[in-house]
C-alpha cells in the first residue's frame, strides 16, 4: 500500500467531511498540491467559497502546496477586497456607475499585494483568516482564528490578531535541514517507506531522512 490516491475527492471511506481539494477546485487561479485537504462537515468539496474577492480581472492567484491541512472556516481574502486609500473616502463609488464611474481608480491606485502563497505541510487552524499577498512558509502552523497580515517563516507557529510568532517548531539548524530535504517532493513510495521518521521530531529521525533522501547527493548527505 502506498497511501490514499491523491486523485480521490474523499480519501477516508465513509467520511466525506475531508476532501483532497485539488480534485474539486475549478478556478484556474487557485492551485492546490497533492494530498492537501479541507475538513468541513458542511461541504468539504466547496472550498472555493472560502476564497473571497477573487475577481478574474485582477489575476491574483492562491497557491497552496502539498500535504497541507486546512480546517473548517479558513478564509482567504484576495486582492479584490482592497479599496483606494489615497482619497478622503475609501467608498468605491465607481462600481455603481450612473455617473459615479468617473471616480474609477487609475492603474496602480488600488493596493495590490500579489499572489497568496501557502507552502507545503502547513496546518491552518479553524477560522483563520489569510490576508492578500501573504506568504506562509513550509511546515508553518496557523492557530485557530488567527488573522495573518504578514509573511510567516517556515516551521513557525503564529496566532492572534494580527498574527504574531509564538515559537519556532525546531532549531534553525533543523529547519534548514528540513527545507533542504523537501520530503513532500519525494516519490510517494519513499514517503511511505519513511513515514515513521517524517512523523517524528527526533534528531535520529532527521538523520534517517537525510540518509534516505533521493534529492541529496552523497556529498550533501554528509
Amino acid at each position: 500500500m502506498m497511501g490514499p490516491s491523491p486523485n480521490e475527492k474523499h480519501p477516508m471511506l465513509g467520511f466525506p467531511q475531508v476532501c483532497f481539494i485539488k480534485n474539486t477546485v475549478k478556478n484556474p487561479n487557485i492551485q492546490i498540491g497533492d494530498y492537501t485537504y479541507y475538513d468541513d462537515p458542511d461541504d468539504s468539496e466547496n472550498f472555493e467559497r472560502n476564497v473571497l474577492y477573487h475577481f478574474p480581472f485582477i489575476g491574483d492567484k492562491l497557491i497552496i502546496g502539498k500535504f497541507c491541512a486546512i480546517a473548517r472556516g479558513v478564509t482567504f481574502i484576495m486582492n479584490g477586497a482592497n479599496h483606494k486609500l489615497s482619497g478622503h473616502s475609501t467608498y468605491p463609488f465607481y462600481i455603481f456607475g450612473n455617473g459615479w464611474e468617473k471616480t474609477a481608480p487609475k492603474p496602480g491606485e488600488l493596493p495590490y499585494k500579489g499572489n497568496t502563497e501557502i507552502g507545503n505541510d502547513v496546518w491552518i487552524g479553524y477560522e483563520a483568516v489569510i490576508m492578500p499577498g501573504v506568504k506562509i512558509g513550509d511546515g508553518a502552523i496557523i492557530s485557530s482564528k488567527a488573522v495573518v497580515v504578514s509573511d510567516v517563516p517556515a516551521y513557525t507557529v503564529v496566532g492572534g490578531n494580527p498574527a504574531k510568532e509564538i515559537k519556532k517548531r525546531f532549531s534553525l539548524e533543523t529547519i534548514d535541514k528540513l527545507l533542504n530535504l523537501r520530503w513532500w517532493e519525494w516519490p510517494i513510495e519513499t514517503i511511505t517507506a519513511h513515514l515513521d521518521h517524517i512523523s517524528s521530531g527526533t534528531p535520529e529521525a532527521l538523520e534517517c531522512l537525510s540518509n534516505a533522501s533521493p534529492s541529496l547527493s552523497p556529498f550533501e548527505k554528509h
